[in-house]
């Protein structure tokens, strides 16, 4: 794992620096634009856009890296998101908002394809599960760090935007400087909607679920602390702390997910995260001052929804299945998460701010009683065929998948032939 390490820490690096600057553009967005009085429902379509070009983006640029190879894909890509957050702080208005959005959406979800796609080459079956988590952590751990730096410049002048976009240039350089040679790289088919729908119908619900819900924290929690008047030092803890109750919470849930029946642990991941959503209003009426407190444990349970949806989902497929699968399953989560931000700005023009942690707990409470609805129309799956958990965003692309589909596999084969020496042994 060490020689993995070290061979690898480009790609972490510019994955690392990839996602400061993402976590850092998404809330900066939220906030400017409350600053500008843009309409609040304007604001939740701008937001929105970004999902559009995520999706244009993980179906267009596999073509382009097959056609010119990872290198220049990425370091064009990174261009392009570079100089399109600089164009937000140029000319703060929706109609240009509406358009690089899209665009920077589009680089990301190639940024996103690149970097796994190398990782993918990396991955062996020794390391595969490590090589997940590391992956997990950092991309979390510099989403968090992006909220830090809302501190370091005012939300009104060119300065957020200008470190932005020097974040992603600065990512650009460890990948452009690797020494690793370029991985072969086959872009994934995705398989019928119609068909993953009959073979997984809480999957998919879960999976839409999350997209629509992750998707509405990311991109208006800082509209709705700029309504609520909360400071961007008070917003800053109030996203780290979202983000940090879901990677501590991640592995711990999937660890119980694969020894029990996972549509339970679902049911009750669901449950809770919409307890925590009732809690946070509650709070936030009362003393805002404990909301991080309850927005860790929301995040907790809310942030893993996703990995537990794709991990059931796996559970009723071949293994031959699972990155086509992924793919259509990135496809549902986009158009989810398109229309979370919409969603949730319609009820926040409506209702006020105060829509904002109801409408979260609605959302989980309905994924909630879809689950134990499924848990009468079908039997669980027994524990021997459950595929192993993996930990996993719900901004990724299909490539992930191909990290961690063997290892499942490798176990039950381990398996397997363990048995049929002991039957040769007599024992």
């Amino acid at each position: 794992m060490h020689k993995t390490l070290y061979t690898a820490w480009p790609l972490f690096l510019g994955l690392v620096l990839m996602m400061l600057s993402n976590g850092l553009q998404g809330t900066l967005l939220g906030v400017r634009a409350s600053l500008e009085d843009f309409p609040v429902i304007s604001i939740g379509f701008v937001m929105s856009l970004y999902f559009v070009g995520f999706l244009a983006g993980s179906r267009i640029i596999p073509k382009l890296i097959k056609n010119v190879g990872h290198i220049r894909v990425f370091s064009a890509l990174a261009a392009l998101a570079s100089t399109t957050v600089l164009l937000h702080g140029l000319f703060p208005n929706v109609i240009m908002w509406a358009f690089i959005r899209i665009l920077t959406g589009f680089a990301f979800a190639g940024l996103f394809t690149v970097i796994e796609s190398w990782l993918n080459q990396l991955a062996t079956n020794q390391n595969r599960g490590k090589i997940m988590a590391l992956y997990l952590v950092l991309l979390y751990a510099g989403v968090a760090g992006g909220q830090f730096l809302m501190n370091v410049g005012d939300p009104k002048d060119m300065t957020l935007f200008v470190l932005v976009s020097i974040l992603v240039s600065f990512s650009m350089i460890p990948v452009a400087l690797s020494s690793r040679p370029a991985p072969k790289f086959d872009a994934p088919a995705p398989i019928s909607l119609g068909k993953l729908f009959r073979t997984s119908p809480l999957g998919i619900v879960g999976v839409m679920g999350s997209g629509f819900c992750n998707a509405c924290f990311f991109s208006i929690a800082s509209v709705y602390a700029a309504q609520e008047g909360l400071s961007v030092a008070t917003l800053s803890y109030f996203m780290v702390a979202f983000i940090v109750g879901g990677i501590c919470f991640q592995f711990p849930i999937g660890y119980l997910s694969d020894r029990y029946d996972r549509r339970k642990v679902l049911i009750i991941t669901t449950g809770l995260a919409s307890l925590m959503s009732l809690c946070a209003f509650g709070v936030s009426v009362s003393s805002a001052s404990f909301l991080p407190i309850i927005v860790f444990f929301m995040g907790g349970f809310a942030l893993v929804i996703y990995a537990l949806s794709t991990a059931h989902t796996n559970d009723q497929i071949t293994q031959e299945q699972v990155v086509a699968t992924s793919a259509s399953l990135l496809f549902l989560n986009s158009i989810a998460a398109f229309m979370g931000p919409l969603t949730i700005t319609v009820l926040m023009k409506l209702f006020g701010a105060a829509a904002f942690f109801p409408t979260f707990a609605a959302m989980y409470a309905l994924l909630a009683c879809f689950g134990l609805y499924r848990t009468y129309m079908r039997p669980s799956v027994p524990g021997a065929m459950r595929s192993e958990f993996v930990g996993l965003p719900d901004r990724h692309s299909p490539i992930v998948m191909m990290i961690a589909e063997d290892t499942p596999q490798i176990l039950k084969d381990m398996d397997i032939a363990a048995n049929d020496a002991l039957k040769k042994t007599g024992t």
